[in-house]
């Protein structure tokens, strides 16, 4: 029996279960088998500036496993395994903004899938509507997403001392690369400074 044909595994019933996770390097402290993650046996999406999605499973309360390949039916097509994964974080997770004490802006969800909001534009969208300026984001932890206005220079200046002091601080690093988020194009890409 193949692991994706076990009671335990079978995709019908393990879908709703299943959420994005971005991330700059393939390993996680706290998920079940994320010591050590690899592109040869687990499914990644490629994202913006290097970065990568995975998929974990929600087991319980706090309790996540990598979804490896093994685990996926042969036919699987991940890119509609994405789709679901982010309709069941839309569902489960609400996402709040927050501002911080220079002049920006995080991201606060449930301390597990904050990165996660990189994956919706519709939030970066209602951003730059009501700031009415493009965004600067950073993503350097899976827990803590900031973000600021374009134009603000000194604010996306503590977001950068900011989110690299996050970074240097924590074993579930992303990145201290920062995107943007422009009112025209209306899409997440590479911040050029």
């Amino acid at each position: 029996m193949r692991k994706y044909e076990e009671n335990r595994y079978i995709l019908e019933e393990i879908k709703d279960q299943i959420y994005p996770w971005v991330k700059g390097e393939l390993a996680d402290t706290k998920a079940l088998n994320g010591k050590y993650i690899s592109e040869k046996d687990t499914p990644v999406v490629s994202f913006i500036s290097g970065l990568r999605i995975i998929f974990v499973i929600k087991w319980g309360e706090d309790v996540y496993e990598v979804l490896k390949d093994n685990m996926l039916p042969p036919d699987c097509d991940v890119e509609a395994l994405y789709y679901t994964a982010c309709e069941n974080l839309v569902r489960d997770v609400e996402f709040v903004i927050a501002n911080t004490w220079y002049g920006g802006f995080a991201i606060l969800a449930d301390g597990w899938h904050e990165a996660s909001s990189l994956c919706f534009k519709h939030i970066w969208q209602v951003c730059v509507d009501k700031l009415k300026d493009d965004l600067v984001i950073m993503a350097p932890t899976r827990e803590t997403v900031l973000f600021a206005p374009a134009s603000n220079e000194k604010a996306v200046a503590k977001l950068k001392e900011h989110g690299e002091q996050t970074f240097e601080q924590t074993k579930d690093r992303i990145s201290t690369r920062l995107m943007l988020f422009t009112k025209d194009r209306k899409e997440l890409t590479e911040y050029e400074d």
